[in-house]
């Protein structure tokens, strides 16, 4: 069973974070952040909750698709920053939507919106669901440490979302998944509780990252999730005619981009402006490139996410209007 993509959508923040404003609490500046990281700003939620995120990014792709949510048979949300623990995101977005589906999340960090794919395109090769709505959604401002500059400047919020259905054509060409396990690199602690009986054994749950392990990851997995996809599909990495990756720093990107020897040009950047989504990145770079008209019909695009955990996901499509 292949799937196709109908619509894509995204959402952010109003509220916009510059480099300048956070020189105005942090010992940094605009040209220290953006030198080491390519960013100038980001998103960051302060009226909107991120229910309201996944539920806009969710919107604006059904109505690309041309799907109403009470036709969906599936919500499927990657998320590690949650409104709630419980219920599931997915459960908040068929809420808001209408919908009657299943919904349930999944947690791969930043591979998880391809991972969110793959769950999809299984319900769909086992017949049970052929229109399916899958959505990324995280406020990493909830998670951050706002004293470290080294981390909280990386980071911003968001959402983006697909409509996918069941489809005989070939797409997806190939899917790849891997871990190198490593859960100290990139890691937040979960919530310690107050339960009398284990007295609380670690601190408030922010993120802590070992920025150059991370990158040396990062670049690798980029490299070998190219490869692997080109390989498993039959054709040179030169064929691919655009790259969306994880947009977790432009260094990572620049360095996979001149190991892979491909055209920068073919390589999606929305992190100069949004900053690091996590799993939302890979679907708002997508919706991106759908509505500025750049991605044509028969072109080939190739998703690749990692991060924590340490993961990656990676899927190859025929893009088909």
């Amino acid at each position: 069973m292949s799937f196709r993509i109908l619509g894509t959508g995204s959402a952010l923040p109003k509220r916009v974070v510059t480099n300048d404003d956070l020189s105005g609490f942090l010992d940094t500046s605009d040209e220290w952040i953006f030198t080491r990281t390519g960013i100038k700003e980001r998103r960051i939620c302060t009226d909107e909750t991120l229910d309201d995120l996944a539920m806009e990014a969710s919107r604006r792709a059904l109505d690309m698709a041309g799907v109403a949510a009470g036709d969906l048979e599936l919500i499927v949300c990657s998320t590690t920053t949650g409104d709630h623990l419980v219920p599931a995101e997915a459960c908040a977005i068929a809420e808001g939507l209408g919908a009657n589906c299943a919904a349930f999340d999944v947690s791969g960090a930043c591979a998880g919106f391809v991972l969110a794919l793959d769950v999809a395109d299984g319900f769909m090769a086992r017949g049970r669901a052929s229109r399916v709505l899958v959505v990324a959604a995280e406020q990493m401002s909830r998670i951050l440490d706002w004293e470290d500059r080294a981390t909280c400047v990386l980071f911003g919020d968001g959402a983006g979302a697909a409509v996918i259905s069941a489809d005989e054509g070939e797409s997806p060409l190939a899917m790849s998944f891997s871990t190198t396990p490593d859960v100290v690199s990139l890691n937040v602690q979960g919530v310690s509780g107050t339960c009398p009986f284990r007295p609380a054994d670690h601190a408030a749950s922010t993120l802590t990252m070992d920025g150059r392990r991370v990158f040396r990851f990062g670049v690798g997995a980029i490299c070998d999730a190219v490869k692997s996809l080109a390989g498993q599909a039959g054709v040179a990495v030169s064929d691919i005619d655009h790259f969306v990756f994880h947009q977790a720093n432009e260094r990572i990107l620049s360095a996979a981009v001149k190991l892979l020897d491909v055209d920068d040009a073919r390589v999606v950047r929305t992190l100069r402006s949004t900053g690091n989504i996590s799993s939302a990145c890979i679907p708002l770079a997508l919706d991106s490139l759908v509505r500025s008209g750049e991605l044509k019909h028969g072109e080939l695009v190739a998703l690749v996410g990692f991060g924590a955990g340490l993961d990656t996901g990676a899927c190859l499509l025929r893009w088909e209007q």
